[in-house]
């Protein structure tokens, strides 16, 4: 990582993210692929993504090989940055399991569907998209709920009123079931991943003065 010349440039595991003038990170990746190759590793441009306009005009060939994404559809680590299709995406492919997990539910005891469906198939799965993209009104927030509730009506085999899912979407240690409203939980979630990852924002935006257009 020291011997890159770009102002943005972070690594986790195998994934390294570059960024700002496009010679430095051009300069950037044929070193990455100099250094890789003298410890036989080798670049995949089939995973590799140029993310930047419409109208970016790339000239390398190594970089023109890279999948082109627009910024609007970045994601970073499997976490949409902003909001449009790829987070429009994520909800539904979540709603689609959870739908899917809801019908195979009714295969088990209610006891075991109700811990499965608390621990498993409900708030705790959406965590991660829920602390890394902005969701606070996207609109599958409330279908994710209404298929949580109809689990756990089918579940209960009771009807809940409105008052009565409330209730039963309460944490346990405060009289509810334990299976959480995912709407409740967007911006706490959100808000609480922000804070606590302050200092490393901090010092990503810090050192990287770059334009954007």
């Amino acid at each position: 990582m020291s011997s890159l010349s770009s102002d943005l440039k972070h690594g986790y595991l195998d994934d390294l993210t570059l960024g700002c003038p496009v010679q430095d990170v051009t300069l950037d990746v044929a070193e990455i692929n100099r250094s890789g190759a003298a410890m036989g590793l080798t670049l995949n441009t089939s995973k590799c993504e140029l993310i930047a306009h419409p109208d970016f005009s790339v000239t390398d060939d190594l970089l023109q090989s890279f999948a082109r994404v627009d910024i609007t559809d970045t994601t970073l680590l499997g976490a949409s940055l902003f909001t449009g299709s790829v987070l429009d995406k994520a909800w539904s492919d979540r709603c689609e399991d959870l739908a899917r997990a809801v019908e195979r539910l009714s295969l088990v005891s209610a006891q075991d569907a109700l811990i499965l469906l608390r621990s498993s198939f409900s708030a705790p799965k959406l965590l991660p998209l829920l602390r890394c993209s902005p969701s606070r009104s996207h609109p599958s927030l409330q279908h994710f709920d209404s298929l949580l509730r109809m689990a756990v009506q089918r579940i209960t085999n009771l009807d809940l009123s409105d008052t009565q899912w409330l209730q039963a979407s309460l944490a346990v240690k405060d009289g509810g079931l334990g299976v959480r409203r995912v709407s409740s939980l967007a911006i706490p979630a959100f808000l609480a991943s922000a804070a606590s990852t302050l200092h490393l924002q901090d010092g990503i935006l810090s050192g990287n003065i770059c334009s954007l257009t």
